[in-house]
């Protein structure tokens, strides 16, 4: 049975073509991802099926059950950010519609509360329609996606990843056809060219007395044979003109940054730290942490919101720029900081410029990475003030990795991003030759570039030597055990309790016998979860 259906439709802002929209079904069970380029038109088209914005007059949609929209930009609780998306994330799942319209719903949660949604709207029993940069939260809840890409809405079944791999065989297609395409164009120019040289030869008759000429009839031989050669080169470029014209597909350049003016080499400590406890408002973030980084390391720092990631980043800066007692950074470390507050970014300056003024890179791989991260030539000279904010934040990544820095510090730098900025961002962070210490919740970017992490556990700072997923691991593998120790001793007081019930049944015994039941169910589904 079809929820929510529409006929195929265009829309407009003012003049401008915002996208064309195929016909569209949905049933009880879709799980659909919505994706494509900041500004291609997720929320307007969200909006539209929601009934928030005004449809065009050829467009036609039927809603047969009700609907929840859980908007991107959401009013502040007194709250933090996280909070304030838990919140109005428990608001609309207690309403249990028939279709849940979710814009960036993992904005601003922590690793923990992510996990969590995504169990949440696993077992949610309408449909759903999500708006995400987060790879691994499509990967895990979505049958199907929706693509806006060039002003048209693409369908793919399946996953994200799915999406992925259709699209490599479809460009591999396109990249075929497109050879395909040459060849004929080329034969049939050759061959065209060809025919006219002959052409042009047939008149070109060699010399011969008159009389010999009245008597073979040289000249209208000459004539009907160019006018034949002609008709045969017309027919050629007539095939030509019809050939079917296919563009090539514009291939992203391969980047390889060099670090210009390192004074660190590969392997020296970077961050050295003994001891190291902070304290604000009496309030301990960390205690007693010991540990040390290595020059050209990947380090990502990760723990639930407010547990102090963003404090630490600050912390190194501090410490880099005078002296703690209980951390040390090395002198030759030149450090370029990401924050949210996309500060770095000179308003006076076209994008370009801003790059250039803390560079020593060619312009052309400043060009290159900017292409790199979906910007196209003509942004290149856009003053500041004229880019999206999600173009700002690129423009902010942008300056700082091909800066004159060897230690690159980033907090949160996908929140904004669009999926195939997120891509590109991992691609040149892969790449980068430097040291990097970042903090993120898109666990797919932590599982790609970081090697080491730094574990806020509570007030305790741990150092992990390894990736991700083996840290992951580790702690279902801990938590699983721990918890299976703690269903048995429950089993045994449950055992107990039943016992006494039989002989002496209390309303305090009772009570307990319900808590202990409630406990085990609790333990039961983080194991199966």
């Amino acid at each position: 049975m079809y929820i929510l259906e529409t006929n195929s439709f265009k829309y407009y802002l003012g003049e401008r073509l915002l996208f064309k929209l195929p016909a569209l079904k949905l049933h009880t069970k879709s799980r659909i991802g919505l994706i494509g380029l900041n500004g291609s038109g997720k929320t307007t088209l969200l909006e539209l099926l929601a009934g928030i914005r005004p449809i065009p007059a050829a467009a036609k949609i039927i809603c047969k059950t009700t609907m929840t929209i859980l908007p991107q930009l959401k009013e502040r609780l007194s709250k933090s950010g996280g909070e304030t998306t838990q919140a109005y994330i428990l608001q609309a799942l207690k309403q249990q519609s028939g279709l849940l319209l979710a814009d960036e719903p993992t904005n601003n949660l922590d690793m923990d509360h992510l996990l969590w949604l995504e169990k949440e709207l696993r077992h949610y029993s309408g449909a759903l329609i999500l708006v995400s940069h987060d790879r691994d939260f499509l990967d895990a809840l979505c049958n199907e996606i929706w693509a806006l890409d060039d002003k048209q809405l693409q369908i793919y079944q399946g996953n994200y990843s799915n999406y992925q791999q259709q699209k490599i065989i479809s460009e591999k297609t396109h990249d075929q056809a497109y050879r395909k395409y040459i060849m004929q164009k080329t034969h049939l120019e050759t061959a065209f060219s060809a025919k006219q040289q002959q052409a042009q030869k047939a008149v070109k008759t060699t010399k011969i007395s008159l009389s010999e000429a009245r008597i073979t009839g040289a000249k209208p031989y000459f004539a009907k044979k160019q006018k034949k050669l002609q008709q045969t080169g017309q027919s050629l470029l007539t095939r030509l003109d019809k050939l079917k014209q296919i563009e090539k597909r514009q291939s992203l350049p391969i980047i390889k940054m060099n670090l210009l003016s390192s004074k660190l080499w590969q392997g020296q400590i970077l961050v050295r730290a003994h001891n190291w406890s902070y304290i604000i408002d009496k309030k301990p973030l960390w205690q007693t942490a010991s540990f040390s980084v290595k020059s050209g390391d990947k380090l990502a720092i990760i723990g639930p919101n407010g547990c102090g990631k963003t404090t630490l980043l600050k912390q190194f800066l501090k410490a880099h720029n005078k002296h703690l007692p209980n951390v040390q950074i090395a002198g030759g470390a030149k450090i370029g900081y990401f924050s949210q507050d996309i500060d770095i970014l000179d308003p006076d300056k076209n994008l370009l410029r801003n790059l250039q003024s803390t560079s020593s890179q060619s312009e052309a791989l400043l060009r290159t990475v900017l292409i790199r991260l979906r910007f196209k030539r003509e942004d290149f000279f856009k003053p500041i003030q004229l880019l999206s904010g999600g173009e700002k934040v690129k423009a902010a990544l942008a300056k700082i990795l091909v800066s004159d820095c060897n230690v690159l510090m980033l907090d949160e730098p996908t929140n904004h991003l669009d999926l195939d900025a997120v891509t590109a961002l991992e691609e040149l962070l892969c790449n980068y030759p430097g040291t990097l210490i970042f903090t993120t919740h898109d666990r797919r970017l932590l599982k790609a570039i970081a090697k080491n992490l730094l574990v806020f556990d509570g007030t305790k700072l741990n150092f992990f030597p390894g990736p991700y997923d083996d840290y992951s691991n580790k702690q279902i593998s801990t938590e699983y055990i721990e918890a299976t120790a703690d269903i048995l001793l429950i089993e045994n007081k449950l055992a107990e309790i039943i016992s006494h019930l039989s002989l002496n049944p209390t309303e305090k015994l009772e009570a307990e016998f319900q808590s202990l039941l409630a406990k085990k169910r609790l333990l039961l589904s983080k194991q199966s979860s």
